[in-house]
């Protein structure tokens, strides 16, 4: 995998934003997470997680995506052609890592409501989940990857819109 000059310091990651036959997205709050720690606020995210070592992008975003949500019935529509990242606060700093840079799969969701299954794989990621409109993603993530969501969002949309208006 070629890395961009400048994001080596970046760990290697995919998102999955998943639309349904109405255009909205997939969020889920994020589990474990007390309302006592900080940014509680901001729980909702889509899934996303870790390349592994050759996978390919769109391979681990089919991973993450049935890992986290138990959902096999997507289809890849299109990935984002760069890499987007963010920087990790201070607090959430892991191992060498200054933040993640993303490739994001777009999917379409396929299969019915039923299928998902937050207890899928054993590393519980999200413990509630719905839909939503892809305009509200970046005001429910938190803040520090609110610049990626935004970003997604603004270059997705018009994908989601004929999503939208193809029922």
């Amino acid at each position: 995998m070629i890395v961009p000059d400048g994001l080596e310091d970046y760990r290697p990651n995919v998102g999955v934003c998943l639309l349904n036959r109405q255009g909205l997205v997939w969020l889920g709050t994020r589990a474990g997470v007390g309302e006592n720690e900080p940014l509680t606020a901001y729980r909702w995210q889509m899934p996303q997680g870790g390349i592994d070592e050759g996978e390919a992008p769109d391979l681990a975003a089919f991973r993450e995506l049935r890992e986290e949500t138990g959902v096999t019935s997507a289809r890849l529509l299109t990935m984002t052609p760069g890499w987007l990242a963010y920087d990790f606060p201070a607090e959430y700093r892991k191992k060498r890592w200054r933040g993640q840079r993303q490739k994001w799969a777009v999917m379409l969701f396929e299969g019915e409501d039923d299928e998902v299954d937050l207890d899928a794989d054993e590393h519980k990621e999200f413990d509630d989940w719905r839909w939503a409109e892809l305009s509200e993603a970046a005001g429910l993530v938190v803040p520090f990857k609110r610049g990626v969501y935004e970003e997604l969002a603004a270059s997705i949309a018009p994908l989601a819109a004929f999503v939208a208006a193809r029922g």
